[in-house]
Parts: C-alpha cells; structure tokens; sequence
C-alpha cells in the first residue's frame, strides 16, 4: 500500500478543485492495488510552506500535483522545498501546465509527468510502479497510458469531499471536449464525450443540496448539444435548491425553445459565461473561432430583455489582425449591449495551444512566464497595451463592479463620449490599485465633473443613488451629503415602507427635490444592487 497525496493549489479561497477528487476516484475504481489516498487543496495566495507542511503530514510516497497556469509560477520553489523537506518521495505532476511542457518539468523537479486524464492514468501509472517493485520507478518519466476510454462515470462527491468544500464553489462536468477548434484553446479539436444523462442529474442534485452556494459546469461549451442543454436547464431550473449555477455558452447557439426554457429560471438561478472574443471577423477567423457574432448579439439582448440571469461576456485583447481601433469598436459594441459583466481579457498563448506555436508568424511577442500573457504583435503594439491595461483597470473597478452604473451612463449621454474613450481617460487619470471605496469615489466624481456636458447636481444625485445600490451600512462621500430639512419626512416614509428605522446613511434627499432610501436587507439577486426607493 502506497502512500498517496494528491496537492491541489487553487487560484482563491473560495475555489475548490475537482480534478484531484476524481483522480482519487479514479485510484480507487482502477487501480489494481488499494491505497491511502489524502487530498490536500491550499491556494496560490497562502505560503508555499504552509501547503508543504499540509502535505508533509501524510508522509508520503507519492505526491501528485495538477499543474495549471495560475500555480505554475510558484511551482519550481514548491517541488524544492517539498525535495528538502521529503528527500525521498516521488513528485508526479499532471495537468494542461506540465503534461504540455514535459521537459520543463522533468528538468525542473519533477520525478514524472503524467499526459492524458488523471483518472485513468494515475491508476495505470501506480499499477506499473508497484509491478516492478516498490523500489523502482516506471521505466518513462514522461508517462502516457494506453487507458483507452472508460464508459464509468466517477463519482468524486464523497463525505470527504463535502467535508473540504464547506461553502466554497463547486465544480462538476457533465461533458468533456468542445467541438470547436480555437487556436487559444487547450480543447481545440479534442471532440466531446458527453456522460450519462441520469449520472450528470443525480450529481447535480447532490451538489444542490450541499452547503455551496455556487455549482459551476466547467463544460468548455456547454450548449453545443442543443436537447441536452435543455434538458439540464430545465432541470435546475426546478430544482428546490437556493444555488447559483454557471454555464460556459456559445452565444449563438440558443433559439427560440432554449430561451423559453431559460426565461423560467428563478432570477439568479443560472448565469452565463459567454465568450463573445471579438467583433473583428478577420481576427476570429485567424484563430479558427466559428461564430454568428450577429446572432450571438440578438441572444445576449434577449437574454438581458428576460432580468433573471446573470450575463457574462469576454473580449480577448490580442487576436491577429485586430488593431486598438478594431478593439475600440468591438468594445463599444459590447459596452453597448448591457451585460452584468464585460470581461476585457489578454490573449494567452498557452503550452500546447495551435496559436502559440504559430504567434512568429502573426509577430505576437508574449511573456515566458505564467500565465504567458501577450505583450505585442504586428497590429497591436507595447503602447496600445499600455491603452487597454488602463481600460481595464476602470473597467474592472466600476461597470464589473456595479460601481456608479447610473452616473457612468449619465455622463456617456451627457458628453457624447464612446464608452472605450471613458474608461480609458478614467483608468488613466485614476489607476486604482487598492483605493479606498471611498476615496475612489471622490476621485471619480472630480473627474466626471471636469468632463464637458456634465452637470453638477445631476451627476451627485446618480452618484447618490448608485451608491445607495453598491454599499451597505457606509457612509456616503461628503459632496453626497445634504442636511434638507425634509429629510424627517423622508424618514417617516421609509420607516412605513420598509417597516424598520432606517440608519442615517440608507436615506438622503436628493438635489431633484425627490427622497431616496435603500432596503439594505434585500439585494438584486440577477445584478446584486441593493433595492432603492424614490419617493417624489
């Protein structure tokens, strides 16, 4: 009986880790041998000591390792101190990081890297290694299994586990492949495999009635089986459950039927994850990205039209052919749509990925570290980076925030400026890189107000009413401040209405002359603002 400790090192706290937990299904169900198997998950954010000493406690054998690129960086000083502090052990490393950059890790500390998946592999590794004697390794470090494919579906949602994941987010596939061919993408090509139908549901169920509050589907394209989807949104969507479950979708794959489906959904039930890339076909069509961006568009409005799931969508910043006036454009046109999130990501150009092995061609230059993130290319250069890092930063910290939502579309009326234009000139006058709430607030009310078009009082009392919606239980930035002598009226009227004494900082008059108060007990559960009231 070997000693086994499958390490995990997740992105944050709040993350869990599915793949160690099937891999020691995996162990278990196929492995010729019976084993003691230990699953350890810390977070990239802890100190690497603190997860060496987690594993040192099981006195391992064995140490198996999921590799992805948001580790991959402290990963060379984790394999050193785990040599120093267990000589003797042997470091299995698996996962999209090392099972496609072999050498590195080889070279790097590493005893083996297993390709393929873990839960066939590992087992089939362990099995060889025990065949010829506990003191010998198999004969090839980089090692692949001739596993074939498994008609079982592991069940990875032991007490254990339960026990592990507490309130954190889970995890669960129902499919695994995607049958498209993005050249960015680790599952180009790899065709999908979909598991049983009645399996898939029992889990979900399971999940549901556990003490997460999030289940997400890491399904790379969820919908790309049209009577599946269905039936499995149909299926959550009746459940008698209080969690949130998270699809990654095309968004031209809906139509009709799906999205009567989907308009039942309690509000915050289901939210989307919708990789929109780019606007600029010649750029998707440069990464083989197959999409009806029109389509995609009409199904994202008409989804938002519905108020009761949660949208996100993704541009990646980077692709061959798209210019900074490319991407300004697909920006404006993605702003303009509404969603609740609008991700502005780097392309990364990912070991084993189509795109990084062609990047000379397309003149892209990127980082050699994790998480190998683009710095330049023949259409986009270090300075117009330097253009979209600063959108970014605004963009994250206000629209993907829910921060001053209302004043930002006041002043995109008011002054005529296209959104990319206002997050830019915002990002770059006030970098926020740890802010105070509310000082940041103060720095963005200077700035609007310095914009031509924008009105004083208009812009304090859309800044007034967003903060009621974003914050709870603070008190708002001083030029938000009044002392109207009707704000004792306004105060009986929302003690009525809300049927408790409102705090000092939930109500104010506003400069219109209209009263406004905040129910700080009861949050959007679609946007998660906090609902506010106007009284005229």
């Amino acid at each position: 009986m070997l000693n086994i400790v499958l390490l995990a090192i997740n992105a944050k706290y709040v993350h869990s880790s599915l793949s160690v937990w099937v891999i020691a299904e995996g162990i278990c169900f196929y492995s010729k041998y019976l084993h003691n198997i230990n699953v350890v998950e810390s977070t990239i954010n802890q100190k690497i000591t603190e997860a060496v000493d987690s594993v040192a406690e099981y006195t391992p054998d064995i140490i198996g390792i999921s590799s992805y690129i948001w580790n991959a960086g402290m990963m060379p000083e984790l394999l050193e101190l785990l040599r120093k502090r267990m000589p003797g052990v042997m470091i299995v490393l698996g996962g999209p990081e090392a099972s496609n950059n072999t050498d590195y890790w080889l070279s790097g500390g590493a005893d083996h890297v297993l390709r393929g998946e873990g839960e066939y592999v590992f087992p089939k590794f362990l099995d060889e290694y025990i065949s010829k004697n506990s003191d010998r390794k198999p004969d090839n470090p980089d090692y692949i299994a001739d596993y074939g494919l498994k008609c079982n579906v592991l069940n990875p949602y032991t007490e254990e586990y339960f026990k592990s994941l507490n309130t954190k987010l889970a995890y669960i596939e129902t499919s695994r492949g995607c049958p498209f061919q993005c050249a960015f993408c680790l599952s180009a090509g790899a065709g999908v495999r979909f598991f049983p139908l009645d399996t898939v549901k029992d889990q979900i169920e399971l999940l549901s009635q556990s003490n997460t509050k999030t289940i997400k589907f890491v399904d790379r394209t969820f919908n790309c089986n049209f009577e599946r989807a269905c039936d499995i949104f149909d299926f959550v969507i009746n459940l008698d459950t209080a969690c949130t479950f998270h699809f990654e979708v095309a968004g031209d794959l809906f139509d009709d039927r799906m999205l009567s489906i989907l308009k039942e959904a309690p509000p915050g039930r289901i939210q989307f994850e919708i990789g929109l890339q780019s606007f600029f076909e010649p750029a998707l069509h440069a990464v083989s990205r197959k999409s009806d961006i029109n389509k995609a568009e009409k199904n994202i409005s008409a989804l938002l039209k519905m108020q009761n799931i949660h949208i996100h969508i993704d541009l990646i910043a980077g692709l061959p052919y798209e210019t900074l006036d490319d991407f300004m454009t697909g920006f404006d046109r993605a702003y303009g749509l509404g969603a609740h999130h609008l991700q502005l990501g780097f392309l990364k150009l990912l070991h084993g990925s189509v795109l990084r092995n062609k990047a000379k061609d397309f003149g892209i230059q990127f980082s050699s570290q994790p998480p190998y993130e683009f710095i330049s290319s023949s259409w986009l250069s270090a300075d117009d980076v330097r253009i979209l890092k600063h959108t970014e930063n605004a963009l994250q910290h206000t629209y993907n925030k829910n921060r001053f939502l209302s004043a930002l579309q006041y002043v995109l009326t008011a002054t005529g400026l296209r959104p990319f234009s206002l997050m830019y000139s915002l990002g770059l006058s006030i970098p926020n890189h740890g802010t105070q709430l509310e000082d940041y607030a103060v720095l963005i009310y200077e700035f609007l107000l310095s914009l031509p078009g924008v009105e004083k009082h208009a812009l304090q009392d859309y800044m007034t009413y967003d903060w009621l919606t974003m914050v709870k239980g603070k008190n708002a930035p001083s030029f938000m401040k009044n002392n109207d002598p009707r704000r004792n009226l306004l105060f009986e009227s929302a003690e009525k209405i809300l049927g408790r004494k409102p705090k000092r900082e939930e109500y104010t008059i506003l400069n219109s002359g209209s009263g406004i108060f905040v129910e700080s007990t009861e949050r959007n559960p679609v946007t998660g603002l906090y609902r506010v009231y106007i009284c005229e």
